[in-house]
């Protein structure tokens, strides 16, 4: 059983092949809260779609679900926050399932009051996927202190490209690149200024970085290494777990899921439970935009990032320059700010809380304004 919050219940109802004028029923019922619940007992689903009716909500179901052809059924629940309050105090009662399911809706309902920051990118790297984000030392110093200046809330470097078709690089290396900009952050007394985050999956690189001062650290893998786990230890540093499938070599060959949004859950439930375990109970969830994604599954995450609500999390989104906005509209990389900034402020609509951008002047006014209108 999975509950997927759903931003289109209208074209769900279509794809679930609902009766013709209970179609047309449903979908004006259907524009306050909705959730897609996966493989529910038959008996529940009835039970649930007679409870929701009673609360003045509503449970859609196919047709053949009232004469329990089917062992599961999925289905759509559309519901405000007043009737939920009475149906899952209905369902705590209710046998086949019906309780744990009214817990896990129960938890979609979190609204998250988290600050929304942009995260500045530094690229410690000749081989970044955004030429003018590639830095030398020189140009990284220069680039730290402009960011500051305009008032970013995170600088988050790397020394090690994850683009698409990127291969690892040993641990030497990338601490060879990342050492001289962390002694400048030191010697500048920076820390003080600006949060700083360290793009990093080797342990040692992060060790480094908190050893003076960083506060997040920002791991593609998501601490999917026992290392990674070690090297935050008894440290009240943030940790970005990202979601990527495969690695970063192969992973947009073909990448393909049977349930992207329950994939991704199971993923994320895993590796907090792991920093939890660790001592580390300061997270921030990243779906992992472009990182084993096709266009269809960048959107769709775009689109349900409330889905996620339920962790407790704040929800970093990073689309800054990347692949998708080129398979929606032809465009290189340097073509990419508009779509860009179209994702990312789509992406604040939806649940985003940190941005993580190459752009960040632009993206600064863009927030700002965004504030000012919601």
């Amino acid at each position: 059983m999975f509950v997927k919050r759903l931003k289109n219940c209208k074209k769900e109802l279509k794809k679930l092949h609902c009766d013709g004028i209970g179609y047309e029923i449903l979908s004006l019922k259907g524009e306050i809260f909705s959730f897609y619940l996966y493989g529910i007992k038959a008996p529940a689903a009835n039970i649930l779609k007679q409870e929701a009716l009673a609360c003045g909500g509503d449970f859609a179901l196919p047709k053949d679900a009232i004469v329990y052809a089917k062992e599961f059924y999925d289905g759509i629940l559309m519901i405000t926050k007043s009737q939920a309050k009475v149906l899952l105090k209905k369902l705590q009662i209710q046998p086949f399932g019906l309780k744990n399911l009214a817990l896990v809706i129960k938890k979609h309902f979190k609204e998250l009051e988290y600050p929304f920051g942009i995260m500045g990118v530094i690229n410690v790297t000749p081989d970044s996927f955004y030429e003018y984000s590639r830095q030398n030392l020189q140009s990284a110093r220069k680039r730290i202190l402009e960011m500051i200046e305009e008032g970013v809330d995170i600088i988050d470097i790397g020394g090690a490209s994850t683009r698409p078709g990127s291969a690892w690089i040993s641990a030497e290396e990338e601490r060879s690149r990342i050492k001289p900009i962390v002694e400048f952050i030191v010697a500048e007394n920076l820390i003080k200024k600006v949060k700083f985050s360290i793009d990093t999956y080797t342990p040692e690189v992060a060790r480094l970085c908190l050893e003076n001062g960083f506060c997040v650290v920002n791991d593609i893998t998501g601490f999917t290494n026992p290392k990674m786990l070690e090297a935050v230890r008894g440290y009240e540093c943030e940790c970005v777990i990202m979601h990527m499938q495969g690695n970063p070599k192969e992973m947009q060959y073909n990448p393909q899921y049977e349930n992207l949004f329950l994939e991704i859950d199971s993923f994320f439930m895993r590796q907090i439970e792991k920093l939890y375990k660790n001592g580390n109970t300061h997270i921030i969830l990243d779906v992992g935009i472009g990182f084993g994604k096709t266009l269809e599954h960048n959107c769709e995450l775009i689109k349900h990032l409330k889905h996620f609500f339920h962790f407790g999390y704040p929800l970093l989104v990073g689309a800054s320059r990347k692949s998708m906005i080129d398979k929606i509209i032809p465009s290189n990389v340097n073509e990419r700010l508009a779509g860009t900034l179209a994702i990312h402020l789509e992406a604040l609509n939806n649940g985003a809380n940190i941005i993580r951008c190459h752009d960040t002047k632009e993206h600064i006014q863009a927030l700002r304004v965004w504030q000012e209108l919601h």
